[in-house]
């Protein structure tokens, strides 16, 4: 494991306060979010920025890519659980949707 425990309770909060953007902390453990598209072409590109964000970084999240629908998964594999890094990357997806 890791040597950074997962985030809880009040600090945990509080960044996904700060996150906004409709994204769900599920059982202190990830974030999820859903992301809808026009058609299959603007979600696939998405897919693709944010890959590309993910590969950067070494930071990579469950993606999930349908008709006009991508979802994201984000944590932190090695500690299983949230850090802070999870959540900066939420937010890099959220820029890469506005961008879009």
């Amino acid at each position: 494991m890791g040597s950074v425990p997962p985030l809880t309770g009040p600090e945990l909060h509080a960044l996904h306060t700060s996150l906004g953007g409709d994204w769900a902390v599920v059982d202190e453990h990830h974030l999820e979010k859903s992301y809808t598209f026009d058609d299959f072409a603007r979600a696939l590109a998405f897919t693709n920025a944010v890959g590309a964000i993910a590969e950067s970084e070494g930071h990579h999240p469950d993606i999930y890519l349908a008709w006009g629908k991508v979802g994201l998964k984000i944590w932190t594999h090695k500690i299983n659980g949230l850090t802070e890094s999870d959540f900066i990357l939420a937010a890099k997806a959220d820029v890469a949707r506005d961008e879009m």
